[in-house]
């Protein structure tokens, strides 16, 4: 076989890229075809149902089910605040004389109210949700009641692992080569709000530091993912990430441990330096493939925006791989051979490999869908 194809993590100085933008449940899009949007910029909202909250009112009241129907003074969907009297009970003989009323314990609606158990169904007040562009650019398709789509030229990078959610902000590069470790002294208040680069490595007190001096996001070569369970609190596992809550943003571009930043990865991310970018960390490694991205949004014109099929990354004799599995996870190696028959591996399977040789001129067998082509 002289070729084969393989996901693949994406450097390019430019490439078109197309969003889509999507509320978690119908709503309202804000934005029509054709409007230039930033990233900072809501294009749809939304409200979530709240949380709903089981009562049981005749019990509250002193009486029967049956005999709440009587006491009752709301009904399903009427609007309630904790001033709001749900049931009352208007005494001995109506005189007053032992009189009770109970009142809602929160705000929000009546969900539903049973005879049969005597309990009603508070719902707490709906939750909006906003959904943002998060990239600079052009609303190509409106998606009614639910998104958009948007398009824009960009200069495109993806990581290998991120932990942290979307955010937008200004790179600002704080080493000079990619093999540099960052140093916490170059942590100052001049990163609050930034995107911040290292090169090889960033250990904890450094992250800590960005964190304490308002960082929004760090881009790294590597990372110890030891250091990543001390943010966490636990360890990382295989869930997807990106929704972790440690005050920013983290991106490793290479891997795990102290590795050199791709040169290509660093040089980019060096010529805008200054320049506005919008980052995630979000990372599925398995099936549905979803990996960090930093989006760096160039000047276009609208006709540039021509959608074309990504072609597939070609796995072939002298390509540039990643290894995403462990014992070698991270590791850059290239392509030697690519075997056509079946090899046995370690869990009894017949797999496809190919033989790949690391820097020092070591060469194994891998499977193949242990590896991803490195994009040049």
């Amino acid at each position: 076989m002289g070729q084969a194809y393989s996901a693949g993590l994406a450097v390019n100085e430019s490439t078109i890229l197309r969003k889509e933008r999507i509320l978690p449940l119908k709503g309202k899009v804000l934005v029509t075809k054709g409007t230039k949007v930033k990233g900072e910029d809501v294009i749809a909202e939304t409200l979530l149902p709240g949380k709903v909250l089981p009562f049981n009112l005749a019990n509250k009241l002193g009486v029967t089910p049956s005999q709440l129907e009587k006491y009752i003074k709301i009904k399903a969907g009427d609007k309630i605040t904790k001033k709001t009297i749900l049931a009352e009970n208007a005494g001995f003989l109506g005189l007053g004389i032992f009189r009770s009323e109970v009142h809602s314990p929160i705000e929000g609606e009546v969900e539903n109210i049973s005879a049969v158990t005597g309990q009603v169904l508070l719902r707490e007040p709906r939750i909006p949700v906003q959904v943002k562009a998060f990239m600079d650019g052009i609303v190509t398709k409106v998606l009614p009641d639910e998104g958009v789509v948007i398009e824009n030229k960009s200069a495109y990078i993806q990581g290998i692992f991120g932990i942290g959610d979307e955010t937008i902000g200004e790179i600002k590069v704080l080493v000079e080569t990619p093999d540099e470790e960052l140093d916490a002294g170059k942590i100052d208040e001049s990163c609050k709000g930034k995107i911040i680069v290292a090169g090889s490595f960033i250990p904890y007190h450094v992250i800590d530091s960005a964190i304490k001096h308002g960082a929004i996001a760090i881009i790294t070569g590597g990372i110890d993912d030891q250091d990543i369970k001390k943010l966490l609190g636990y360890d990382i596992g295989v869930a997807i990430t990106g929704h972790e809550n440690i005050g920013l943003t983290i991106i490793c571009t290479e891997g795990f441990g102290k590795i050199t930043m791709a040169k290509k990865t660093f040089d980019l991310l060096k010529k805008y330096d200054g320049h506005k970018a919008s980052v995630h960390g979000h990372t599925q490694i398995r099936a549905g493939v979803i990996r960090p991205e930093i989006i760096i949004p160039l000047d276009f014109e609208e006709d540039e925006l021509i959608s074309k099929e990504a072609a597939l990354p070609v796995l072939e004799i002298g390509t540039l791989i990643r290894i995403i599995r462990q014992p070698h996870f991270g590791s850059i190696a290239r392509v030697t051979a690519l075997p056509e028959e079946l090899t046995k591996v370690e869990s009894e399977t017949l797999v496809r490999v190919l033989e790949a040789e690391f820097e020092d001129g070591t060469r194994l067998m891998l499977p193949r869908a242990n590896v991803e082509v490195i994009e040049t």
